[in-house]
């Protein structure tokens, strides 16, 4: 059984073995963000005309980006409940 240094060494050289390894399949954090990012489609309508004339960055990282239309339209129906539902919303 290993003691002291040996073990320090063994312990570092298998995490490091572990992290090139993982980092080959793809699975890094931002993989991960990247791939989330372009599962987000659909777009809110209203939220991004608000972003267009606010020009505020801040405000343009709020903008409000779903991955399927039930989201979308869940999301149309409780931040703008005064606005007409979007055409494509109607039959969902």
């Amino acid at each position: 059984m290993a003691r002291g240094q040996q073990k320090l060494q063994s312990q570092a050289k298998a995490a490091e073995k572990a992290s090139k390894l993982k980092k080959q399949q793809g699975h890094s954090a931002t993989d991960q963000k990247k791939a989330a990012q372009k599962a987000l489609v659909h777009v809110c309508a209203v939220c991004k005309v608000r972003v267009a004339t606010v020009k505020i960055l801040i405000v343009a990282l709020l903008q409000s980006q779903m991955p399927d239309p039930k989201t979308y339209k869940q999301h149309f129906e409780n931040k703008h409940p005064k606005n007409d539902l979007p055409e494509d919303l109607k039959d969902i």
